[in-house]
This record gives structure tokens, C-alpha cells and sequence, in this order.
């Protein structure tokens, strides 16, 4: 047993995680002050521009963060807001704010050793504005 389990600790080393960041097919319309709270609270999950810190390479947090990345950009991925129809934009902006309002966005767990994720109250009204900002005016004040 007292040999098993660093054997079996090496050995999940070897599972293959993903950790790629696909091409960034353009920016996400915001502000400057919006996209900086972006940058800073949201894109390690929700885009293409995840930074991978060193845990992310040890199995088996390696599994969880991969696939916490994954489902993030799944959800939303504002390296690909280009796909979404205004509509569709404005729907995400909207449920993205929903997100932070409540609580669940960033997610709890996250911010004990992402400290810059948590959102000042300065922070929540830039991202409301974005937020509810009409297609296209997102960009006003830039």
C-alpha cells in the first residue's frame, strides 16, 4: 500500500489533459473599463485566453480545472462573441450580469486563489452597464 499509492499518483500524470487556447476570433464589444473586469474576473474560463497555472498541470486538479475551462467555454466564450446574432449578444450580456448579481459568477471556489476575480462594487456597475447596454452601443465611451 505504502508503495501503491505514489506509483498510482506517477501514474495519473501521464492522462492527457487539454489545455489549449484556440485562436481568439475577435473582442468581445465592451468598454474599457468593462473588458478589464472581463479580463481580470472572467476570461480564465470564458475564452480563449486562459492562463493554465501551475496546478493545472497535476493530475488530478489538472481533470477538474480542464474541464471547469471546458463547460466555461461552453457557456459562454467571449473569444468567439462573433458567432452569437445581436440578439443572441444581448441575451448572454444579460444572463452574464444575472451570473454576477446572484452570486454565482465567479464561482466561489475560484476566488481564494484568484484574489483579482473578486468583483468591487465598482466593478458590478461597470458590468451591469455593459450588461444592459443595447447591441452595438457597447462600445460607447471606449
Amino acid at each position: 500500500m505504502a508503495v501503491s499509492l505514489p506509483v498510482g499518483l506517477l501514474a495519473i500524470q501521464l492522462v492527457p489533459v487539454d489545455r489549449r487556447n484556440p485562436p481568439v476570433e475577435t473582442e468581445v464589444p465592451a468598454t474599457a473599463e468593462a473588458r478589464a473586469v472581463l479580463r481580470r474576473a472572467c476570461y480564465d474560463c470564458h475564452s480563449n485566453e486562459s492562463v493554465w497555472p501551475w496546478y493545472s498541470r497535476v493530475a488530478p486538479i489538472s481533470w477538474l480545472v480542464a474541464r471547469d475551462v471546458h463547460e466555461g467555454r461552453k457557456e459562454l466564450n467571449f473569444s468567439t462573441w462573433n458567432r452569437l446574432a445581436p440578439n443572441q449578444q444581448n441575451k448572454a450580456r444579460r444572463e452574464s450580469w444575472k451570473e454576477v448579481e446572484e452570486g454565482e459568477m465567479p464561482m466561489w471556489f475560484y476566488l481564494p486563489i484568484h484574489p483579482e476575480a473578486r468583483l468591487s462594487a465598482g466593478d458590478r456597475a461597470i458590468l451591469q452597464a455593459w450588461s444592459l447596454a443595447p447591441a452595438g452601443a457597447a462600445l460607447a465611451g471606449r
